[in-house]
């Protein structure tokens, strides 16, 4: 193990990207029209972090990871770079945006050919680090912790510097089991480390005590496993259909050793990569692609939906960013909110009315969705809109629309004759839907006699903001709207009416008609007539937005409502909280397409299925779930005081119908971060399979106060693996901790 980090990128050795960023460059940093400083950035000996100088007086340099950059934007890609630069400065700038909160950074270069050179250098970068396997993530981050203690930098490693390097890697360690591992490593009784001596120490840290005895128990072939002891093992133990083809694949792609590789075995350190390889994760591979039946009217699906999308933060003074729309659409989100203002100079603006956050233009947002509405997922966008504009402005915004998004815009129903039932996700590929008020019925669009008037008055379904019905009534008097034709003719499938009750659904509501119900009436629904609206959401989308009280933007849990069929459960999407795990987990799977097929029974106009009473049908498949915890893998301290080490426990959770809802956890393990363990075993009964999801969260344990969150990770019952599985986590804000998992076993047996 060397310390300089050449081992570490692996074939990006002596490469000449890495080479200019480690060398790096000075910059103009952009903050605002007046604010342009230069700073000095490059990348540090760990390949993994960039150091930019901070003139600040008390303000040590600044730091941050690769691993925190969400994408290198080139050219005047960001609100500040197109706010405060000029157009002729386009080729010279480019902005690294972060995951999370974190604010992006804005730098002009030198030149062109400087800001190409930081452009392709970064993302070349980026993309090596996020290709390394997790055994070769967790080489990378031990790499990192063994050059931050290595204080001196001489390539040795002290008796004191190993204690730094442990608390570094989240373990406190007793002086006596330090000194001794030091002094086992310590052959030349030199007092230090270095070269081989590192590789032991590494060896010995690494070493997983719970994989040893599986792999001892199925490599029965001279020490080794032949490909008929591995088929024994994934039939065994991971309950998967595996062939001696499907063996010797593995081998092929995952055993180190050539010479090992050459006999068709598979030694100890290929079944630690295999089993950390995403195809034997607790998440089911076939079902990470688009494997479902895309082809049915979008009623029929569960549909990714955010609230309020242009806010970053609260909604009462926080900002409104274009950012946050990027943000949302990157991560898989396919029906968007947009509140619509009158703005200066003719042009609307997006902001939460009568309250301080910022505005942003309406068509910079609509550039935005048309930039990134498909990145991530082919399939169809929502633009919710929330209009509180003028004629006028109106007009602008369909302008703005139909220039901006063009062929995208669905602008008159598919095929040449009245629909019957909304299109599917299959259908609208690549397409933008507009929800909204319209004029008249949809049909008019085929009738031969004019349209209605040019432009009439309709009621805006404003969101309420937890008043109570009179003065619901008396806003929405006030609140008659002048609406353009040209916006009214724009909404196709998604007209917004308000929601009486089943029975006028029944009778006057068309398929295209979609309702909004805010958080507490849909509550109210779902636990009274939870069979009632299960039927109504057959044919006809509902949405469903949070209580106007939630003023910080917290979020409500979204279970309940899709256990009644509803679509578009709208989340506030800048609030990382329990509700968005569930949500991030509900859309992980398909492919992370923002739709999710409902079940069968979910989808026919007769069901009985009532997700409170439970009466027998196709939806009762009572299973037993048993998870055994084993152990954790590097948790990221939630303190970076250097002092600080956590003590972490694992929560258990499943969500779904009421019958299914449970939570286990186990004990917490004092002061270790790095490799605790557990071995212990959980037993849960669900019911309705189709409908849970299992989340499993670590926690650093606190007997005084609340625990604090680590990490966690939410997937689908239906999506979950059999056997040995590691299980990735994601942060609060839902991206990939680099080296932390759980390690856990899982058996799922038919109840009866």
């Amino acid at each position: 193990l060397k310390l300089g980090g050449k081992r570490y990128m692996g074939c990006m050795e002596g490469d000449p990207d890495l080479k200019f960023l480690l060398q790096g460059g000075e910059l103009l940093k952009v903050r605002s029209t007046s604010w342009k400083k230069p700073r000095y950035l490059r990348l540090l000996e760990d390949c993994k972090t960039m150091w930019r100088e901070s003139q600040k007086t008390f303000k040590t340099n600044e730091t941050f990871s690769l691993e925190d950059i969400a994408e290198v934007r080139r050219g005047r890609q960001s609100e500040g770079l197109k706010k405060y630069t000029e157009e002729q400065a386009e080729g010279c700038c480019f902005s690294i945006m972060f995951k999370g909160r974190r604010k992006n950074l804005d730098f002009i270069a030198n030149s062109e050919e400087e800001a190409k050179q930081w452009v392709n250098s970064l993302e070349k970068l980026i993309s090596n680090i996020n290709n390394l396997n997790s055994q070769q993530k967790t080489e990378h981050w031990i790499f990192t912790c063994l050059m931050k203690a290595d204080k001196n930098k001489d390539d040795k490693l002290t008796q004191s510097e190993v204690k730094d390097f442990f608390r570094l890697i989240n373990i406190d360690i007793d002086d006596n089991y330090a000194e001794m591992l030091f002094k086992e490593c310590d052959k030349s009784k030199s007092g230090y480390l270095d070269g081989k001596e590192i590789e032991h120490f590494y060896e010995l840290l690494t070493h997983r005590e719970e994989i040893n005895v599986i792999y001892g128990t199925y490599a029965k072939t001279a020490g080794f496993m032949s490909p008929e002891n591995l088929v024994e093992f994934l039939m065994t133990e991971q309950r998967e259909l595996a062939t001696l083809a499907d063996a010797h694949r593995i081998i092929d792609k995952y055993e180190p050793d050539e010479n090992v590789k050459e006999k068709k075995l598979l030694s100890k350190d290929g079944f630690v990569m295999y089993l950390h390889q995403p195809e034997a994760l607790v998440l089911n591979p076939e079902h990470k692609d688009v494997y479902q039946d895309m082809s049915q009217p979008l009623s029929h699906y569960f549909i990714s939906s955010s609230h309020n999308t242009y806010l970053m933060e609260d909604q009462l003074k926080g900002p409104s960013s274009t950012e946050a729309y990027v943000r949302a659409l990157m991560k898989g989100c396919r029906c968007v909110e947009l509140d619509c203002w009158d703005g200066s100079d003719d042009e609307p603006v997006i902001y939460h009315g009568y309250t301080l956050t910022s505005k942003i233009l309406f068509k910079d947002v609509i550039r935005a969705i048309k930039e990134y509405a498909f990145k991530t997922s082919d399939y169809p966008v929502i633009l919710s809109l929330e209009n509180h504009c003028s004629v006028a402005q109106q007009e602008v915004m369909a302008q703005h629309m139909s220039s901006i998004l063009g062929s995208a815009l669905i602008t008159s129903p598919l095929g040449d004759s009245m629909p019957t039932n909304l299109p599917s996700p299959e259908e609208l590929k690549g397409k933008i839907l507009i929800k909204g008020k319209r004029l008249n019925k949809l049909e008019a669009s085929f009738a031969s006699e004019p349209a209605a008037a040019d432009d009439a008055d309709v009621t805006e379904e404003e969101e309420s903001n937890g008043e109570n019905e009179q003065e619901e009534e008396k806003r929405k008097k006030k609140n008659k709207l002048k609406l353009a034709k040209a916006l009214s003719d724009m909404v196709v499938y998604c007209k917004s009416v308000h929601f009486r009750s089943f029975e006028d659904a029944k009778n006057n509501q068309s398929f295209y008609e979609i309702s909004s119900f805010k958080e507490g009436d849909a509550i109210k629904l779902a636990e009274e007539s939870a069979n009632a609206y299960i039927r109504y959401n057959v044919d006809k989308l509902s949405r469903i937005y949070p209580a106007g009280s939630r003023t910080d933007s917290s979020n409500y849990n979204p279970v309940p409502l899709w256990n009644t069929g509803c679509q578009i459960v709208a989340l506030n999407f800048q609030t990382a909280c329990t509700d968005m795990d569930v949500n991030q987990g509900r859309f992980l799977v398909n492919g992370k397409s923002g739709y999710v097929l409902k079940p069968a029974y979910m989808r026919d106009s007769a069901t009985e299925f009532d997700p409170i009473t439970l009466t027998r049908g196709d939806w009762l498949k009572h299973k037993l779930l048993h998870v055994m915890v084993i152990s954790a893998q590097q948790l990221p301290k939630v303190n970076q005081k250097k002092s600080s080490i956590v003590d972490p426990l694992v929560k258990v959770q499943v969500f779904g119908v009421p019958a299914d809802a449970a939570e286990k956890e186990t004990h917490p393990i004092e002061n270790n971060g790095f490799n605790p363990g557990w071995n212990e075993n959980f037993q849960f009964d669900v019911y309705v399979p189709d409908l849970a999801l299992v989340r499993f969260v670590v926690e650093d344990y606190d007997f005084m106060s609340e625990n604090e969150f680590i990490g966690q990770y939410t997937l689908p019952f239906n999506s979950l693996k059999m056997g040995y599985r590691h299980v990735p986590l994601l942060s609060r804000n839902g991206d990939l901790l680099p080296s932390a998992g759980l390690f856990l076993h899982i058996m799922v047996l038919d109840a009866e």
